[in-house]
């Protein structure tokens, strides 16, 4: 999720080692079942509190593992104006995520802030740089942190590099022009590179929002694949509202693992339980899940039937994006003002307005 989709208008985009492969011909286990909880480490630094479906206050993370989560999600910005997301709170963070017994995912941006389909960014401290000293900025941000990781004894199981990258990242020098993949190539592949050389086990997972078409699915990997790019695992962002239908979802799931012979994952979802806003800031989703009302039920059916349409194509994981971020004043979404600026995420996080768990959300295997 990014800046450009917060705002409502990711739409239609233009034109090593191979793990073990989910089989497309039959529904699969998801054995990653995660939620990308980026917002949560500032919500409880300013006193947040989450509550179980039963009205007990608890820790999100105990409640979101109750209800069959195993897996966490991290962004990582270069420099953040709001001090968030950065390389040592994502380090502080880990401590917490890996002690619970959670394997961790970092969700590289290579940016100071928001990274999506619509805007990539580069941080301040690489805006003069060159594609060839940008490849050499996203090895040692990569390799650094993942050492860092590695050295206090939080390992990342996965590493994502880039962010919906369905043109490109680093832009204008990683960006694709007239289907030239050449220099995101470069750039991927240092991304790769330093994440194998930090610790070989550790899978690259490389995202797009492409879940939408077949179409701009394989344009996008195909053209990856031919300008030489390897990677582990095929990572796409599912909302109903914008990337069609759940059977069509499915479809893209079972081409991407047979086409490409890598396992597929989500690594982002998410449905709302209501239209209403807590805060002032409009909601970056205000529309229902065709078929699913925008209730405390509707939201639970709505995700369960994403992961069963992840299942039915072969996926092996499903993420939701950010089910803790309600909202807490302090806690918004624009880095540059985290303090004045509101959520536009309160709809569509699991817990509701006053931080009590909707029962009806499971993760499944």
């Amino acid at each position: 999720m990014s800046l450009r989709t917060v705002l409502g208008a990711l739409v239609a985009v233009t034109l090593g080692a191979t793990p073990l492969v989910a089989s497309p011909a039959r529904a699969s286990t998801l054995s990653m079942r995660g939620a990308d909880v980026s917002t949560l480490q500032r919500a409880t630094d300013l006193g947040a509190r989450y509550y179980t479906a039963a009205g007990a206050q608890a820790d999100p993370l105990d409640i979101l593992a109750g209800a069959g989560v195993n897996y966490v999600r991290l962004r990582v910005w270069v420099n953040p104006a709001s001090g968030y997301n950065n390389a040592a709170k994502v380090l502080a963070y880990a401590r917490t995520v890996k002690a619970k017994g959670f394997k961790l995912l970092i969700d590289f941006h290579y940016s100071d802030t928001w990274a999506d389909p619509g805007v990539q960014t580069k941080p301040a401290a690489w805006a003069s740089h060159g594609l060839s000293r940008l490849a050499t900025d996203v090895y040692d941000h990569t390799y650094g942190l993942c050492t860092a990781l590695k050295a206090q004894g939080t390992t990342p199981d996965s590493m994502q590099i880039g962010n919906e990258i369905n043109v490109g990242m680093l832009w204008n020098d990683g960006k694709i022009v007239n289907n030239d993949f050449r220099p995101l190539a470069t750039l991927l592949t240092s991304g790769y590179n330093a994440v194998k050389a930090c610790n070989g086990g550790t899978q690259v997972l490389i995202h797009t929002a492409n879940s939408d078409s077949l179409a701009h699915a394989r344009w996008f990997y195909d053209g990856i694949r031919a300008a030489g790019v390897t990677w582990d695992v095929t990572a796409l962002s599912y909302y109903c509202n914008w990337h069609g239908t759940m059977a069509n979802l499915t479809t893209v799931i079972r081409d991407m693992i047979s086409r490409y012979g890598r396992p597929v994952v989500l690594a982002e979802t998410a449905t709302p339980f209501t239209l209403d806003d807590a805060d002032g800031t409009g909601n970056s989703i205000t529309t229902a899940c065709p078929g699913y009302p925008a209730t405390w039920a509707g939201q639970g059916e709505a995700f369960t039937a994403v992961q069963n349409a992840a299942k039915a194509g072969g996926a092996i994981g499903v993420f939701y994006w950010e089910p803790t971020w309600y909202a807490v004043p302090g806690n918004g979404w624009d880095p540059r003002d985290i303090q004045n600026s509101g959520d536009g995420w309160d709809n569509m996080a699991v817990f509701n307005w006053t931080g009590v768990f909707n029962a009806a959300v499971r993760w499944i295997g």
